[in-house]
């Protein structure tokens, strides 16, 4: 059994956290009820469930591609994130992302603060009541908790099999407060930057795949190649069935992630319902079809990947385009996608489980197709008509925000990388990555 040095410091913090949580604690006031359809909060709480299943779902698909070494580190840095983040969301994470808005950059972390206010808010939120509720604010809160969930835990497939646990838990923590939480107010608090800019991002493609696709980039760069990666020895999957798993997880959690953003049980709903469906199938479709024009057999793993490019892909346009478009963006995305990671696996770039190629490039395919094909046919918040329509506005406001984004997620993630490294070595050393995560950092093993 390996030890390592014990630190009182992350108990205290949580002891600190519950203590405080004693003396911040008020009795809700008169909770809101006028306006609250019980069959929008109905769908609501299940599409909530749906998107917290997508992150064991996420453990599975990113577990059974690692080597067998490393499989319950793997899967173990996507459920840590569902402690470790949601307890952040309710002190000031919520806060951060939906508060009173601070020059539409970032919310005032007082406005929530341990969640007071929350369940007796009014059913509305921006400034001028913009954004207006038929479910209890406390209902949207905790579904915009599971998108903050699944964003650090993606980042792992990137740091896969060298990355220091402790120091992993370190950087989430830190890019859920600097990364996440301003993203997610630019582009869906309606005082937001972005979202006055007129940005279009209808469940995440900017917020949660471009920031962790970023965010993985700057790892696999900070924390360079893996010894086996050098060596050209890398190992094959550890298990095929739990990525297959994985992958059936992730697919109908998808449908409360993307059908979820319509904050109801509408129309709007159905059709991203529908759009994330046919998406997923076709860009399965796609990555195995491609890889047969390169001489490659048919694969499991091939399918699964393409398929999550595709619900990827179709995250930030699934409210706002047509069925039949699904189609065309999930087909491209995981073109783009297979070529990119085909060409990282020629490379010296170390992105483990190909996160970038994936949801980086899945989520700015997706953003790029939204300023392309979003209309108010589907969407009526749709302003202005995508470029496919006649109209160039809402696409350079697209490409403009992709910029941003892009240039934001990639710099501070490194920034973050560096100070954590100060403060907890990110990489295990080398006899550490010999031996394998699960038994170097937990004490634990797969039975072969």
């Amino acid at each position: 059994m390996t030890t390592q040095k014990p630190t009182w410091i992350p108990l205290l913090v949580l002891l600190a956290v519950a203590v405080l949580a004693l003396f911040t604690t008020s009795v809700p006031g008169t909770i809101p009820t006028e306006g609250l359809d019980t069959g929008d909060t109905a769908w609501m709480i299940v599409a909530s469930g749906l998107v917290l299943l997508m992150t064991p779902g996420l453990a599975y698909f990113y577990g059974g591609m690692v080597n067998h070494k490393n499989v319950i580190s793997t899967m173990l840095q996507s459920f840590i994130a569902m402690g470790v983040i949601s307890v952040i969301w309710i002190v000031f994470g919520f806060s951060l992302a939906f508060g009173d808005s601070l020059g539409g950059w970032i919310g005032d972390p007082r406005t929530f603060f341990m969640f007071n206010g929350v369940f007796d808010h009014k059913l509305s939120l921006g400034s001028a009541d913009q954004l207006k509720f038929t479910i209890p604010f406390a209902l949207f809160a905790f579904f915009q908790m599971k998108f903050a969930v699944i964003t650090p835990a993606l980042i792992s497939g990137a740091l896969a099999e060298r990355i220091n646990f402790r120091a992993f838990v370190l950087f989430m923590v830190l890019f859920c407060i600097v990364v996440y939480a301003p993203l997610a107010h630019w582009t869906w608090h309606p005082d937001g930057f972005l979202f006055n800019l007129g940005v279009l991002d209808f469940a995440g493609g900017t917020v949660v795949h471009m920031s962790a696709g970023w965010a993985a980039l700057a790892g696999a760069l900070y924390l360079r190649r893996r010894k086996s990666h050098i060596e050209s020895n890398i190992l094959p999957p550890a298990n095929i069935p739990y990525v297959l798993l994985g992958t059936g997880l992730l697919w109908f959690g998808w449908f409360g992630f993307n059908a979820g953003s319509a904050v109801g049980a509408n129309g709007l709903a159905v059709t991203a319902f529908a759009t994330t469906h046919v998406a997923a199938a076709a860009a399965g479709l796609s990555w195995i079809l491609f890889d047969v024009t390169r001489g490659k057999k048919v694969s499991a793993l091939g399918f699964c990947i393409g398929a999550v490019v595709g619900l990827v892909a179709i995250t930030p346009a699934s409210g706002f385009v047509t069925v039949p478009v699904a189609i065309f963006i999930g087909v491209v995305a995981a073109i783009v996608s297979n070529i990119a990671a085909h060409w990282r696996a020629s490379s010296n770039l170390d992105d483990t489980l190909d996160v970038f190629p994936c949801h980086g490039l899945g989520g700015m395919v997706g953003m790029l197709m939204t300023g392309i094909f979003a209309t108010s046919a589907v969407n009526a918040a749709v302003a202005e008509q995508g470029l496919f329509y006649g109209e160039t506005s809402l696409f350079l406001k697209h490409l403009l925000a992709l910029a941003i984004v892009s240039a934001f997620a990639f710099g501070l993630s490194y920034i973050l990388l560096i100070i954590t490294d100060k403060i907890i070595p990110l990489r295990v050393n080398e006899e550490e990555e010999r031996l394998g995560l699960d038994i170097s950092q937990h004490d634990e093993s797969l039975a072969e």
